[in-house]
């Protein structure tokens, strides 16, 4: 189990609703998702997801799983069923991540995993929440942007909503002004580096998502 999962240490809400951020990696080459995973961490980013269609995604969480400290918790995305789910807990994930309401959310509560849902629509959001979701994934967060979330929020204000799909710096600040509890990013802040590319900038990009992300957290706690 990963140090954040354990009783007594910092819960995924609290870590969720402090940073704010939540990076997502794919790639192609495991051992630049790798590299990708660690230099994220290595830069103060706390939630770090693992799609699930990532070159052995499964074994860039379990290698990632043995290096990084108590200050970064795992979660696998692009998670889809049951079997899915149970493989990652496996490799060491401690969170989990939906596109769509599937099996997965599901089985990610019954497993004790904190779970963000992937929903669009009024009636697939509170669709999540009712199936224990930590909180909904808007996405793809694109298709309205933050007029959308803002409309969203209207009937349900306190429901906790992460942007994710297309979301780059400025929108990151947008959602976060409309309520979003935290933005969900990937290549935006990535980049080529989960390919093998540049890690440098990615190291800049991080220090800029986490800088923007962490600020007025605490007016908002």
């Amino acid at each position: 189990m990963h140090p954040l999962s354990q009783p007594g240490s910092d819960t995924f809400d609290g870590v969720l609703r402090r940073t704010r951020l939540a990076a997502i990696v794919r790639g192609t080459d495991p051992d630049a998702a790798l590299r990708t995973v660690l230099a994220l961490a290595e830069e103060g980013v706390a939630l770090v997801e693992v799609s699930l269609n990532t070159a052995d995604a499964l074994g860039v969480i379990r290698r990632a799983a043995a290096e990084v400290g108590p200050a970064t918790l795992l979660g696998a995305g692009t998670v889809l069923t049951e079997d899915d789910v149970a493989r990652a807990r496996e490799a060491g994930a401690g969170w989990i991540v939906t596109p769509a309401l599937t099996e997965s959310v599901t089985a990610s509560v019954r497993a004790g995993l904190p779970v963000l849902a992937g929903a669009l629509t009024p009636t697939e959001a509170v669709g999540a929440i009712r199936a224990g979701a930590h909180a909904v994934k808007l996405f793809p967060a694109s298709l309205g942007g933050p007029g959308y979330l803002k409309a969203l929020r209207d009937p349900f204000p306190d429901m906790p909503v992460v942007p994710v799909g297309g979301v780059d710096l400025a929108g990151a600040e947008q959602y976060l002004a409309h309520g979003a509890v935290a933005v969900g990013v990937g290549s935006p802040l990535v980049g080529d580096a989960a390919h093998g590319g540049d890690l440098a900038a990615l190291r800049a990009r991080a220090r800029r998502f986490v800088a923007l992300c962490a600020d007025g957290t605490q007016e908002q706690a």
